[in-house]
């Protein structure tokens, strides 16, 4: 099986390329800078060839991903920047991105009769109620352009192909790249107290564990939409930095607060991220572990 990896420089492209790797399948990464760097920690995957790529130029992604003849394209490209993607002079380049660009990538894979995966958010949701959200609910209402236009990108994947996963994910974190989990441990360290919003509900997504599942998937033909964050429980950001804090051997104290109370954010965030993942295991695939044994290992992982 050869696969094409879109994104390769961020948290999630990077531990796919790895997953691949580790299985022996055949991985071509790609991303918008002239080489691969690697992780941060200098953990570059060698084995692996790199193929530089714009995703919103439409004749460089035929182009490209034609040489490559790949039987799957894992898109895990996108603009993620959820407040700068607010600014009036950045909206256009986030929907070229997030929509333009996984169309192009699409069209590609309906012309080679590719399968696709494309990474999905509960952003595309209004994120009210307190009832989990279904991988098959089409009440869509986006709070803000990030979330409209990943929605963009999910349709065009659903409206161009048949052979498609479509998986969301929420509260990412992984080695490569900035993170949640970064941040807290950079500001506990520098602070006595701090505060964090404990009015926004979901779970945490360890990009190695995501890998895993994502590269199992495409190992079918077990189609459509699907969730996928790590087990443990629907929690809070401040649950969350209490048990980072709590594993890292912090004595940082946290302060609860509601999400009116912290301000700051320019892009609307929402309050229920809860996403139902029953339908992974009804399609037989295993679970992703628990985000309390993910952030463990992760914290062995940055060597933290």
């Amino acid at each position: 099986m050869k696969v094409f990896v879109t994104g390769v420089g961020g948290q999630l492209g990077h531990d796919v390329m790895n997953e691949l790797a580790k299985r022996g399948y055949e991985g071509v990464g790609t991303d918008i800078a002239p080489e691969y760097s690697g992780a941060q920690d200098g953990t570059a995957v060698t084995t692996m060839p790199y193929v530089q790529m714009d995703i919103t130029d439409a004749e460089m992604v035929e182009k490209v991903i034609a040489e490559v003849k790949p039987d799957v394209v894992v898109h895990c490209a996108a603009w993620t920047a959820v407040d700068m993607a607010e600014d009036d002079d950045k909206v256009e380049k986030v929907r070229a991105i997030n929509a333009g660009g996984t169309q192009n990538i699409a069209n590609v894979c309906k012309k080679l009769d590719s399968k696709m995966v494309y990474i999905g958010t509960d952003y595309v949701f209004d994120g009210q109620g307190t009832e989990p959200w279904q991988p098959d609910c089409k009440d869509y209402k986006p709070l803000n352009v990030y979330g409209q236009t990943k929605l963009e990108g999910e349709l065009a994947v659903s409206n161009t192909l048949d052979k498609y996963f479509i998986v969301r994910i929420a509260w990412v974190f992984g080695v490569n790249g900035k993170n949640f989990i970064k941040t807290m441990l950079n500001v506990g360290k520098k602070f006595e107290t701090v505060r964090v919003v404990n009015d926004q509900i979901g779970t945490p997504t360890y990009t190695y564990d995501l890998a895993r599942l994502l590269v199992d998937m495409v190992e079918t033909e077990k189609y459509g939409y699907y969730h996928a964050t790590n087990e443990g429980g629907y929690i809070s950001w401040y649950d969350f930095t209490c048990e980072i804090f709590k594993q890292a051997g912090y004595t940082t104290n946290v302060v609860p607060v509601t999400t009116e109370e912290y301000g700051l954010s320019k892009a609307a965030r929402p309050f229920n991220s809860r996403l139902d993942k029953s339908k992974l295991v009804e399609a037989g695939f295993e679970p992703l572990p628990t985000w309390q044994d993910a952030l463990s290992r992760y914290l062995k992982e940055i060597e933290y």
